[in-house]
């Protein structure tokens, strides 16, 4: 993800360049921190660097969440995640290739924490799957009332095999993406770790960052 503390970073098109490099092929951004001309600009860039384009909505109104579910539409992302208006969030995007993937839980603030139990959080996914969405955003790491791989676990039985569960938000270690990829998630984003050199101290910037990442996946070194 370009961003850092949960906001698209200003120099989100060099950031790109360096993803491009290293073969990255998702790619993501936030609905804050940058005007839609600039988001406009990153989509093209990111699809010009032949990787998807991501972008969470985090806006904390519902009316602001709503203009950020048609931005992306009309930006054409591939997937939009985030957001807790899921009907109208369908509506909005019916007819269009831009696949949903909402927050289970209970989203507040921004940067974002998470409320609600697994309980809770099992019995929304399957709602959603219901309803259509292609899976779910979990901010298992920001959680306040539950452990986090219970959460990641809550998503993936209330999907079964029908939606994505991706882990998003402060995923910022390696023994944090080991557990996240034994949980039964299907991807994580990481963004302010790498931004920031976090997440490997001492092994340089972002290139560096994300190669240590990319390792701690088991891809191939690059």
């Amino acid at each position: 993800m370009l961003t850092r503390n949960d906001a698209t970073v200003e120099n989100a098109l060099d950031l790109v360049e360096i993803a491009r490099e290293l073969g990255l092929r998702h790619i993501g951004f936030k609905d804050v921190g940058a005007e839609a001309p600039m988001l406009s600009r990153l989509t093209a860039a990111i699809r010009a660097a032949g990787a998807s384009p991501w972008m969470e909505v985090v806006a904390t109104t519902r009316e602001a969440e709503l203009r950020s579910v048609a931005l992306g539409r009309d930006l054409g992302v591939d997937l939009l995640m985030g957001g807790v208006h899921v009907e109208e969030a369908l509506r909005i995007l019916k007819g269009s290739a831009t696949r949903y993937l909402p927050f289970a839980g209970k989203p507040s603030g921004h940067p974002t924490r998470l409320a609600g139990s697994a309980a809770e959080v099992e019995a929304q996914c399957r709602a959603f799957a219901a309803v259509g969405c292609a899976g779910v955003d979990i901010l298992a790491y920001r959680a306040t009332e539950a452990e986090p791989l219970d959460l990641v676990a809550a998503c993936r039985r209330g999907f079964l095999n029908q939606g994505a569960v991706v882990v998003a938000g402060s995923v910022n270690s390696a023994e944090r993406v080991n557990a996240v990829r034994a949980s039964g998630a299907d991807a994580f984003t990481i963004g302010t770790a790498a931004i920031d050199a976090s997440y490997a101290p001492g092994a340089g910037p972002l290139r560096a960052q994300l190669r240590a990442v990319l390792e701690d996946c088991g891809a191939p070194h690059i």
